[in-house]
């Protein structure tokens, strides 16, 4: 049974690996409409006209691009595709999606789906991670240069010149019917595991539990955040008593000055923060 793809990615960016990508779909009967597109704006417009009339989404793109584009996946009723081309990739991460274009090409074509949820932040969505301090900082700090040159390693560098200059800040947060008052470096609140390159939101953390999971990173000096860095990866920092964490389905975040939002990468919004849920809004292609 033929299916029929609309595929849109970033027109302004070479896409050698178009043509194995089209040719391995092809081959498990799914015919890829390639349409490039120049902005977020207009992936959105892209899938809002012509996703109706295909069976399947791809998106290529990084994590911001395919947090984009979730609004009108969700209006257009149809299930996504990732090809992982961005610098962090951490929703593919989450979803264990393989890097190579070609390989994630296979998960479409095996067709296999899930459901999971996706998360609103001031009326935005992300799938990954909505922070604010360091990872925000870190978000501001990324040069181009240093994304085409370094790739996620690129995170490192920019999270050097920010920890630099790192000051804490007062925030008041309302996570079901908990309430915290942190003076915090960070504080992100996590929909799936992953964010930063992948940095772990907590250990048991799943895209599809239904529920939003915080940490607030609160030790008193610089050089405590340094010693936790090595269990980012593995979620455990929120082991430590300098890590305060909640998990809830909704949350509320204030701070005593507006401060930049980070969402999947991109800074789009500022504090006050308002945080709810889609459970299992958005269905993908995943292993």
């Amino acid at each position: 049974m033929t299916r029929q793809a609309l595929l849109v990615r970033n027109g302004g960016k070479p896409a050698a690996w178009l043509p194995p990508v089209t040719a391995r779909l092809a081959g498990a009967g799914v015919v890829v409409r390639d349409f490039p597109t120049q902005s977020a704006e207009a992936c959105r417009a892209a899938i809002a006209e012509e996703g109706s009339e295909a069976d399947l989404v791809i998106v290529a793109g990084g994590d911001g691009t395919l947090a984009g584009a979730a609004s009108a996946l969700i209006e257009a009723n149809r299930p996504m595709g990732i090809l992982p081309l961005g610098t962090a990739n951490d929703l593919a991460r989450t979803l264990k999606i393989p890097a190579d274009p070609v390989r994630a090409a296979e998960i479409i074509a095996a067709g296999r789906t899930r459901r999971i949820d996706l998360g609103i932040a001031n009326g935005h969505p992300f799938f990954n991670v909505a922070s604010v301090g360091l990872a925000a900082d870190v978000a501001d700090a990324l040069r181009a240069e240093e994304k085409r040159t370094l790739g996620r390693f690129a995170y490192a560098a920019a999270a050097a010149r920010v920890l630099i200059r790192a000051r804490q800040f007062h925030a008041e947060i309302q996570a079901g019917s908990c309430e915290l008052h942190t003076k915090s470096y960070q504080v992100a609140i996590g929909n799936g595991r992953y964010h930063g390159g992948g940095v772990a939101v907590r250990e048991d953390a799943e895209i599809d539990d239904g529920q939003l999971m915080l940490y607030s990173l609160e030790p008193g000096s610089l050089w405590k955040v340094a010693l936790l860095a090595p269990l980012f990866k593995r979620g455990e920092h929120v082991r430590w008593d300098e890590v305060r964490t909640a998990t809830a389905r909704s949350m509320t975040l204030r701070t005593d000055r507006p401060m930049p939002v980070n969402l999947d990468g991109d800074v789009v919004t500022e504090t006050p923060l308002e945080l709810s849920l889609l459970p299992k809004a958005v269905e993908v292609f995943a292993p």
